[in-house]
């Protein structure tokens, strides 16, 4: 498994509301993915002028912000399978997002902090 990119994760209510703030820091909406969990979640790239990079995801179940990582791996099930072995644990049980362009989940570490977990699959 290699990892293909890496950046800080926000999940949030109101993805517009952090987008505008990260565009006043000099970010630039990048990507957007739209056709998450039947539409009811939409997850944007954003990067700046130096190449950093953060990804903002909307959720309506968020009761407050959660703020994590976003690492994109070549094979997500070694990906998954390596993690789960380090005591991390999905909390939708076995539970993940496949869509036409990625398979994702978010796990979280055993002292509690959140990775999504993302392999982008390319379409030729």
């Amino acid at each position: 498994m290699h990892i293909t990119g890496f950046c800080p994760l926000i999940v949030t209510k109101d993805p517009e509301s952090v987008m505008k703030t990260f565009e006043a820091l000099g970010f630039e909406r990048r990507h957007t993915k739209t056709d998450i969990e039947g539409g009811a979640n939409v997850n944007y790239a954003m990067k700046d002028a130096n190449g950093n990079r953060i990804n903002i995801a909307s959720s309506e179940t968020m009761e407050r912000d959660l703020t994590g990582i976003s690492m994109n791996v070549d094979d997500f099930q070694e990906a998954y399978d390596f993690l789960l072995s380090k005591g991390f644990v999905n909390p939708r049980g076995d539970k993940v997002t496949d869509t036409s362009s990625s398979k994702a989940t978010l796990l979280f570490s055993p002292s509690g902090f959140p990775i999504n977990v993302s392999q982008h699959i390319r379409k030729d």
